[in-house]
């Protein structure tokens, strides 16, 4: 038996794909691209970055063609302050540890809030894996076909990476306004230091103004951020407390 046939075999039908003529040929091969994109790309680019830092992503380049300036350095779990960690669990999903990618609870909440007040835009309810994701893979455009593509990639993301690496890249890639991608360039941008050296306060400051990040200020913050930030250094507290951050211990 010729065992390598199947392989010849294949090679065959690829090239024979490639080299076809005709708008049949081009549909399949439009299919083909889309698979190879949906399927091996992000699985082979999560299996990379699992271990090697992510050099940029599709917003930080969007940012760059519209002619503003991108601040950006990556740093390791161990290179960023726990406390900052803690703060945004206790400000953007504090069921972190416990959920496999989707807070179902806080969708079910906002969807109900949304019913009750159907003019007000629907509060989100995305989880660190689901920001992370859409950081590493989508730009920064709302359309259901990118909520679909967001929920899909969430999926292959908590199935390849730890909890660990999940919350490190949330850390690295969110944009903290002012053209500030990831920790380490808000702490420098914003307190003159590494992220590493960062305090529970200025923990907590940078997590209250990631809903806005552009319009609220860490440097200067206003009455309602100074609010949103007492309130997440107690739920740092919380999330110590409670175990919420359990899953990220080392």
């Amino acid at each position: 038996m010729d065992w390598g046939r199947p392989f010849t075999s294949a090679i065959d039908a690829a090239a024979n794909l490639w080299r076809g003529s005709g708008w049949q040929s081009w549909l399949k091969r439009i299919v083909a691209t889309i698979l190879i994109l949906l399927v091996p790309a992000p699985i082979l680019l999560l299996l990379i970055f699992r271990f090697l830092p992510v050099p940029a992503t599709p917003q930080m380049v969007f940012t760059l063609l519209s002619g503003d300036p991108v601040h950006y350095q990556w740093r390791e779990a161990w290179a960023i302050s726990p406390a900052l960690g803690k703060a945004v669990i206790g400000a953007e999903d504090q069921n972190f540890c416990r959920h496999h990618g989707f807070d179902w609870k806080s969708i079910d909440q906002a969807i109900k809030a949304h019913e009750h007040h159907p003019r007000k835009r629907l509060r989100g309810a995305s989880t660190i894996s689901q920001q992370s994701a859409r950081s590493l893979f989508l730009v920064p455009m709302r359309s259901w076909v990118r909520k679909g593509l967001e929920a899909y990639l969430t999926v292959l993301m908590e199935f390849l990476w730890p909890k660990q690496r999940i919350l490190t890249a949330y850390l690295n890639l969110v944009d903290w306004g002012h053209g500030n991608f990831g920790a380490e360039a808000a702490a420098r941008s914003y307190f003159g230091k590494s992220a590493s050296a960062l305090t529970r306060s200025e923990s907590a400051r940078l997590a209250a103004i990631l809903p806005n990040p552009n319009d609220w200020h860490a440097v200067h913050p206003g009455p309602y951020v100074m609010r949103r930030t007492r309130l997440l250094a107690s739920r740092t507290h919380e999330v110590t407390r409670d175990d919420l951050d359990i899953c990220i211990h080392p």
